[in-house]
């Protein structure tokens, strides 16, 4: 099971990971409603290293995001379901817009993102590029979204994938 933690203890432990030769890689998102994209996708990540650190938003960053009824479980829980999941290493929560002062921090070699993004659009590419990390995209094709289970959940009529 991983574990949740602030950003200075993640860096501490990190430190320690690289010193015994891990390679690290790098996920984040939301995670409202865990489904088995979610699941895919960080297994995906986890396969690109040997510690996987997954970056949860915070809930006022979720309402950023997604708009008022959003998040559906607080940030807290959702960090707990993340890090019960066999792949993830580590959870922290950012409230930032991107993950990129994070990855600046912590400097993974991976930066992991879903299959709705291609190596150009990650958001944070020129910062791993300037500490000389890689991206990866991984995952299952894009077909699970959380606001499409929220609709069916609520009565909506939307046929199951």
């Amino acid at each position: 099971m991983g574990r949740v933690v602030d950003a200075d203890t993640l860096a501490t432990l990190i430190d320690v990971d690289r010193r015994a030769g891990h390679r690290i890689a790098f996920a984040n998102g939301c995670f409202d409603v865990l489904h088995v994209g979610h699941v895919r996708y960080l297994a995906g990540a986890r396969a690109e290293g040997d510690r996987l650190i997954v970056a949860i938003n915070d809930d006022e960053s979720v309402r950023g995001l997604k708009g008022p009824n959003r998040p559906i479980l607080p940030a807290a829980a959702r960090a707990e379901l993340v890090a019960a999941l066999a792949d993830v290493d580590y959870v922290v929560l950012f409230g930032e817009p991107t993950v990129a002062g994070l990855l600046e921090r912590l400097r993974p070699d991976v930066h992991c993102k879903g299959t709705d993004y291609t190596v150009e659009s990650v958001p944070e590419r020129e910062v791993v590029a300037r500490y000389g990390g890689r991206i990866a995209i991984v995952g299952d094709e894009k077909t699970h979204a959380t606001r499409d289970l929220i609709a069916r959940v609520a009565g909506a009529s939307q046929p199951p994938r």
